[in-house]
């Protein structure tokens, strides 16, 4: 008698190549006890999508979400966890099916504990205070982590949105030697657009500073390039990504892992 069919998938736009499903696409193949799980990805121009993605597809049990959804796919949830209800932003979406045609959605961000676990080993002593990069639904996440840490940060983006915001042409020698963690969050220099770099006085770097670039791909972005140049420490993304994905799994297969309070 085969195994039912059991389906996980990634939505976002564009998908042109995807962590998430050669991830548990490599997972599924190591396992013979997990050769009824299949991973998809659903590139959808909009978010209203969604609902048809679902109902097309009942073995469906979560998905994981990317950009530009990680803020828009809030409106289509039942209920969330509480480090959601702080981030504002969701990352993992679990299907809990009623019947054959109603389910519930309960959206998690597991970027927070992925971020966590992948940066802890590399912070020294000194590393009290950290420019983030962007202000997406990425970089919620990474707040969240400097604030459950203790460490204090900036926002660093095109245009001031509150007080704790800064523009990048209000970057300068005194600011950088301040805040000696920076953390990439924007897509810029994330494949194919290798040779992109966000505009920072890389010059200011030095043997003291961890740069952080959430992107994988590239491994080594130019981002990373310039601030080892400067001798600074420097990691990409990929381990988050890792711890990332693993807790997304325990979300979507274990079947008591907690369930969100509806809100």
């Amino acid at each position: 008698m085969s195994k039912e069919q059991v389906l996980l998938g990634l939505i976002g736009y564009p998908l042109s190549h995807s962590f998430s499903r050669s991830y548990f696409q490599d997972k599924f193949s190591k396992s013979a006890a997990l050769s009824n799980y299949d991973y998809l990805n659903f590139p959808i121009k909009h978010i209203d999508e969604l609902k048809n993605i679902i109902t097309r597809h009942p073995q469906l049990i979560g998905f994981n979400v990317t950009i530009p959804y990680k803020e828009q796919i809030l409106d289509f949830l039942d209920a969330t966890d509480e480090i959601v209800k702080k981030v504002k932003a969701v990352n993992t979406v679990k299907v809990v099916w009623e019947n054959s045609v109603t389910y519930k959605l309960y959206g998690y961000n597991t970027d927070v504990y992925g971020f966590e676990q992948s940066i802890k080993p590399f912070l020294k002593a000194h590393h009290d205070k950290a420019l983030i990069l962007g202000t997406g639904g990425a970089s919620k996440a990474v707040a969240y982590v400097f604030s459950k840490l203790g460490i204090d940060f900036l926002y660093v983006s095109r245009n001031t949105k509150s007080s704790n915001d800064i523009t990048y042409s209000d970057l300068n020698k005194k600011i950088i030697n301040e805040y000696q963690i920076i953390v990439n969050t924007t897509p810029v220099g994330m494949y194919p657009d290798i040779h992109s770099f966000p505009s920072i006085p890389y010059e200011y770097i030095n043997h003291k500073f961890l740069c952080y670039d959430l992107i994988y791909n590239p491994d080594k972005t130019q981002f990373l390039i310039k601030a080892e140049e400067m001798g600074a420490s420097i990691v990409n993304g990929y381990q988050m990504l890792v711890y990332q994905a693993e807790k997304a799994w325990r979300i979507f297969t274990e079947r008591n892992f907690k369930t969100p309070l509806m809100s």
